[in-house]
């Protein structure tokens, strides 16, 4: 397993950290996200405290996390459902 050693700037900090090469890309695109929600949270609510912008962006991609998971375990309990009926089917005609 290589790995790269980047720096990953959110906020008005860097982090400097050691990531997966293939996974490179998609830790920078995390930090771009981050930091676009940070200048949204900045503008609408009219902070300047980063900690607090860090703990609303934290916040809001927990709620968003649990909802995805929500929503996989969901689609996950319908495919097991639809495989359920096939095999049954399968079953049948056979």
């Amino acid at each position: 397993m290589e790995t790269l050693a980047i720096k990953v700037k959110i906020g008005d900090r860097e982090y400097p950290m050691r990531v997966k090469i293939e996974d490179e890309a998609k830790i920078r695109h995390a930090g771009k996200l981050i930091n676009e929600k940070l200048r949204r949270y900045k503008e609408e609510f009219g902070l300047d405290d980063n900690q607090d912008l860090l703990a609303m962006v934290a916040f809001d991609c927990m709620v968003e996390s649990l909802e995805t998971n929500e929503v996989n375990a969901e689609d996950s309990e319908h495919i097991r459902n639809s495989i359920s009926q096939l095999n049954t089917l399968l079953s049948k005609a056979l």
